[in-house]
């Protein structure tokens, strides 16, 4: 029995073991080295993350921003010579939301400017407004009864905690240490990762319920007593703050204040003031607009259609959320996802390459919300994973990669535990060992667009990527701009994305799939 069955039956594959020469299909080294040439020499990776960054701006769920990038990427695509560039509604989102206008300034006990955005969803001031603030400290419901008929016409400053200071540098790359425990990582027995992972996972949602429960009780009281408007903090440091969204984006949702998050060290600053009894004056005002005339979500898919009369009915994706958070241009996350995807199907056009099978690419939308692009995408075209009833198309795809881990350049790529694919990618990455590129984990790594397709048993692939800042400085973050995209990364990954595609597209067999997972309904918080 050999190697490749040994590991089929261990991970209780439902697929026949495929011939050696299926497994990994020799690369075709005169396309790999065209392919290396076209995104090395001639890359225009940086152009396109230029255009989503700079030119396009935040690209907030169903904002303009968005809506600039999804036009624009979809004349793009066309542009290189891809086929049926379309703009596809996945389904119903919400409203969408855009800002006209943002100041904010401390004007006593003295004139200073603040660091700071309004939160996504969230209205504007009446005019332009000129208050004193008062300090809202709660860790519990009863904490909260403090502050009764002390907020009338106040600017609320909620408690933020200070940044410690760092001894070590924001970005770093993957040593080979690291590199190896990854490759070295054995998955857990089924049953006692599931149980690990329940109650890792309970634990994490009664302590997030219990936080969005305390927070809706002191929005609804400000909200009621009179508040003007709102300064929060969701931590950070050096002026850099993250971002997120201040009232829910449903076209019914309650109304909330106007709220701004701020720099940590800013709003430190006016909570220090205001406990020593310094009477404390913000002026600010903000603008922002609802967009309710179309609540759907949209993709952008396009492609190149295959060339082999028995496969090219087959399908190989390549995919990346186009979506930001909006106090930023969404550079690192992720237009730098989007921008590597998209030139790597503009290499594989350049470089001539006939494709056996159809590859697609797919930009998504409104992932930072819950995945929901690629989820409706894959609900559409795939299975539902609530009843997991498989549509025709389930069958066609061979593979899922996506991208949307920061700019850093990819070291290699997660198998997500499916030991059968793993060979295959170890393979695929020995033409690009000398950039760095060499690792293949069982491990997953949570949160992006391929889980989307590995909940319906759909071959779908992560890749390994240097954090460099991503989770210090810039993901979810103001500082999310074209700065943090390091050209040379941007083009090495492009390269290893267009070769793992290429070799997906041109071999005799589909990925391996692993068992296809039970149905799972959906869970609401």
């Amino acid at each position: 029995m050999n190697a490749f069955r040994l590991l089929a039956l261990a991970g209780g594959l439902t697929v026949a073991a495929p011939s050696l020469a299926q497994q990994g299909t020799k690369a075709d080294q005169a396309t790999l080295a065209k392919i290396k040439d076209e995104g090395l020499n001639r890359s225009k990776v940086m152009e396109t993350a230029f255009y989503l960054t700079d030119v396009c701006g935040p690209r907030l769920a169903n904002s303009e921003g968005l809506n600039r990038a999804n036009q624009w990427t979809q004349k793009q695509l066309t542009s290189w010579g891809l086929a049926k560039a379309t703009i596809e509604p996945w389904g119903t989102f919400g409203r969408g939301w855009d800002i006209d206008k943002s100041y904010i300034a401390m004007t006593a006990p003295y004139y200073h400017t603040l660091i700071g955005a309004p939160k996504a969803w969230t209205p504007s001031t009446n005019g332009a407004l000129r208050k004193q603030v008062v300090v809202m400290k709660a860790t519990t419901e009863a904490e909260l009864d403090k502050y009764k008929g002390q907020l009338r016409d106040k600017i609320v400053l909620l408690d933020v905690t200070a940044p410690k200071t760092s001894f070590e540098a924001d970005a770093k790359r993957y040593s080979d240490d690291e590199l190896q425990k990854m490759a070295a990582y054995k998955p857990e027995a089924p049953a006692a990762a599931a149980n690990s992972a329940s109650a890792e996972m309970e634990q994490r949602m009664a302590q997030r319920r219990a936080m969005l429960a305390l927070r809706t009780k002191m929005s609804e009281m400000m909200l009621s007593e009179g508040a003007a408007a709102v300064l929060s903090s969701r931590g950070g440091s050096d002026g850099t703050f993250f971002t997120s969204n201040g009232a829910p984006y449903a076209a019914d949702a309650k109304p909330v204040l106007p709220e701004l998050e701020m720099a940590p060290e800013d709003q430190l600053r006016l909570i220090r003031l205001a406990e020593a009894g310094i009477p404390v004056e913000i002026e600010l005002e903000t603008r922002t607009r609802f967009q309710t005339q179309d609540l759907k979500g949209y993709n952008v898919v396009a492609e190149i259609p295959g060339t082999d009369k028995k496969l090219k009915s087959e399908i190989v994706m390549l995919g990346a959320h186009i979506d930001s958070w909006h106090a930023a241009t969404g550079a690192t996350d992720n237009a730098a996802g989007c921008a590597v995807m998209m030139e790597a199907v503009r290499i594989l056009k350049a470089a001539g390459v006939q494709p056996r099978r159809t590859i697609r690419i797919a930009l998504w939308g409104e992932e930072e919300q819950g995945l929901f692009g690629s989820r409706g995408y894959v609900k559409n075209h795939f299975a539902d994973p609530a009843t997991m009833k498989l549509l025709p198309e389930h069958e066609k795809l061979a593979a899922y990669f996506n991208l949307d881990n920061g700019a850093g350049k990819i070291r290699g790529i997660y198998a997500q535990g499916n030991e059968a694919a793993a060979p295959i990618f170890q393979e695929w990455l020995k033409p690009f060992a000398d950039m760095g590129a060499t690792t293949v984990t069982l491990r997953n790594t949570g949160g992006t667009d391929h889980l989307s397709f590995d909940a319906v048993g759909l071959p779908g692939f992560q890749f390994i990527q240097d954090p460099l800042d991503y989770g210090t400085r810039t993901h979810h973050t103001n500082m999310d701009t074209y700065e943090r995209l390091p050209a040379d990364d941007m083009k090495q990954a492009s390269v290893v994305v267009a070769s793992f595609v290429y070799q997906a597209a041109m071999r005799d067999a589909k990925l391996p799939r692993k068992p296809l997972p039970a149905a799972k309904p959906e869970q609401r918080m």
